[in-house]
This record gives structure tokens, C-alpha cells and sequence, in this order.
């Protein structure tokens, strides 16, 4: 099996269980290759926990859940030295949930900023450091943090320096009734004592691996390369384009946008079974890559200008140079 077969039939086999949701399938697996992290925000309900679950169902990884809370604590997620005395009396490091493959930070914003900053180190560095010791991550590894739309009184919004670690920020709505109607039987299903159980199609880490290998190899013409940072440019410098743009921007994107731009851009174009990078890659990962990179300015939240509609006018005013 050829890495992008193997990535077929992974999306495959999560599109039986999570239904209606398959912006959310091709977003999770995107990010896995660009080996990135994730900022999925929806509303409950909408399967963002068993997306995850089913990934690592069918991955041959681990996977850990923290449920962020206003008591949780740094060490509860990094892990944290313990004293054995009746063995070697010495301080041995015990390692918390955040060694694992795939992570599940679930509503994320519950927890305050010192707790979310626990996250910053494994997800940039892929390490934690612990009373002056570094501990490196797995090779596999990528945060999914959620957010819930709804409820946020009591919550503390993610602070811009940890926004701009997740390499896509990925909305989510409601599927549409043929949707719900399988979800209802596929519940119905699954919780019949009649049903046997299925074997379970494990896809090997060594899959992701080569897949991200051959990704890198993915061409992107310099022309298209220079799009990418007038796109990204755009969102910093909108008076150079015109007067209502400027008006709707507060600051911009980082360096962090335009590398996330290629990034998402060429596995986009391999998953689609290209060996090169289209407009249309760019534009069909744009948004969820600057949605949490562009701060709107007080006119544009008062009239009711989401960030998206933002992108589109950059996306108008932005030539692609052929």
C-alpha cells in the first residue's frame, strides 16, 4: 500500500463513523501531515471528540484526552517530578498526558493562560522541560484543542502567541438533514447488542511518515510562492490595496501564516493526488489558516464583518501572478 493509498483509506474508514462532517475528516488528516496542530472550534455535539477517537482508532498511535478546566494545573498536563523514597531516594520525572500522539485539549479556553501555556513548548518545540530537563515528544505527534462557541462567561480567550501555534484554526456547523438521519441509524447501530464487532484497519505511523516525505517534494513555483506572501502581506499592509480594507484590520498575519500557507497549500495538493501546488490549493486552506491570524478592527466587528468575509476581499484584491 502506496502512503496515499493508505491516506485514502484512512479518510475511508473515518468517514463510516463520523458523518456529515467531512470538512472536519479531510482538516484532521491535513494537519497530521503537515505535522501541525489544530484549533477546532464547534458546537456540542458535532463530533469533534470522535473524529479524534476514530484517528487514533484506525492510527497506530496513542491518543490522550485533558479536560481543561479553571483548576487544572501546568503539571497536570506536562507531568511532574515525584520523590520515591523507599527506592531510590531521588526525584524521578513522571510524565504527564501531553506524551502521547495525538492529544485532545478539550475546550481549551475553559483553563486560564497559565495552564494553556503548558501546551506552547510541545506544540512549537516538541518538547516540555521540567526543573531545567528536556523531555522530547514523539515523533507522531499533534494537539487538537477545542473550543466551544457558546458559554463564555467563566472562559479565558486563548492568548494570540499560543493562536498563532495552531497551524489551521477550523470551524465546524451542524450537518444537514441526510446527514443526521445516518448519524441517527449509524447510533442505532452501533448500540445494537445484535451487531458484531469489525475488524478494526490499523494504518501504520511509518504511513504518515513517508506520506509527509513525499509531500516535500510537492512543487511550488515561484510565482506562486510570491502569492502566498503577497496574500499573507495583504493582511499586514491592507492601504496598499484599498482604503476599506485598511478600515476592517487591525494587525495581521506572522511569518507563522505564510509558512502555514505553504505547509497546508502542498498537502492539499497531494492529498487531491497532485505533485504540484494550484491557486486553488491555496485558496481552498486560506481561511482556516489566517482565521485566527487577522484581528478585525472595531469597525469591522461592529458591522458585523466576520474574519472570513475579510479574506475573501484579500483574495478579490490580490492578483495571482501568472
Amino acid at each position: 500500500m502506496t502512503p496515499h493509498e493508505a491516506i485514502l483509506t484512512l479518510k475511508s474508514k473515518m468517514s463510516e463513523s463520523i458523518i456529515g462532517q467531512n470538512q472536519l475528516i479531510d482538516r484532521l488528516l491535513l494537519i497530521l501531515l503537515a505535522d501541525g496542530n489544530m484549533l477546532l472550534e464547534g458546537l456540542p455535539g458535532l463530533a469533534k471528540t470522535r473524529a479524534i477517537k476514530t484517528l487514533a482508532k484506525h492510527l497506530d498511535c496513542d491518543l490522550s484526552r485533558i479536560q481543561f478546566t479553571p483548576d487544572l494545573l501546568p503539571t497536570d498536563i506536562t507531568g511532574t517530578e515525584i520523590y520515591q523514597p523507599n527506592e531510590t531516594e531521588k526525584f524521578i520525572f513522571q510524565k504527564g498526558p501531553i506524551f502521547s500522539n495525538l492529544i485532545l485539549a478539550d475546550e481549551i479556553n475553559r483553563a486560564p493562560a497559565k495552564v494553556q501555556s503548558a501546551l506552547l513548548e510541545a506544540m512549537e518545540e516538541r518538547q516540555v522541560t521540567v526543573s531545567g530537563e528536556t523531555y522530547k515528544m514523539a515523533d507522531l505527534f499533534m494537539v487538537m484543542a477545542t473550543q466551544n462557541p457558546i458559554e463564555q462567561e467563566g472562559t479565558y480567550p486563548l492568548p494570540e502567541a499560543q493562536m498563532d501555534r495552531f497551524i489551521m484554526h477550523v470551524v465546524i456547523d451542524y450537518p444537514d438533514d441526510a446527514s443526521e438521519l445516518g448519524i441517527l441509524r449509524l447510533n442505532k447501530q452501533e448500540n445494537s447488542k445484535q451487531e458484531k464487532p469489525k475488524e478494526t484497519l490499523t494504518i501504520s505511523q511509518q504511513h504518515i511518515f513517508d506520506a509527509r516525505a513525499e509531500i516535500s517534494k510537492v512543487k511550488v513555483t515561484e510565482e506562486l510562492e510570491k502569492y502566498m506572501v503577497s496574500l499573507i502581506a495583504a493582511t499586514r499592509f491592507p492601504e496598499r490595496y484599498n482604503q476599506e480594507l485598511r478600515d476592517l484590520i487591525d494587525f495581521g498575519a506572522s511569518p507563522r501564516g505564510t509558512i502555514a500557507l505553504d505547509r497546508c497549500s502542498r498537502v492539499n495538493a497531494w492529498m487531491a493526488g497532485n505533485d504540484f501546488v494550484s491557486p486553488d490549493n491555496i485558496h481552498n486552506v486560506i481561511k482556516d489558516v489566517l482565521r485566527h491570524r487577522i484581528a478585525l478592527s472595531y469597525k469591522a466587528r461592529a458591522e458585523g464583518i466576520t474574519v472570513d468575509d475579510v479574506i475573501d476581499k484579500i483574495i478579490e484584491q490580490v492578483a495571482v501572478v501568472a
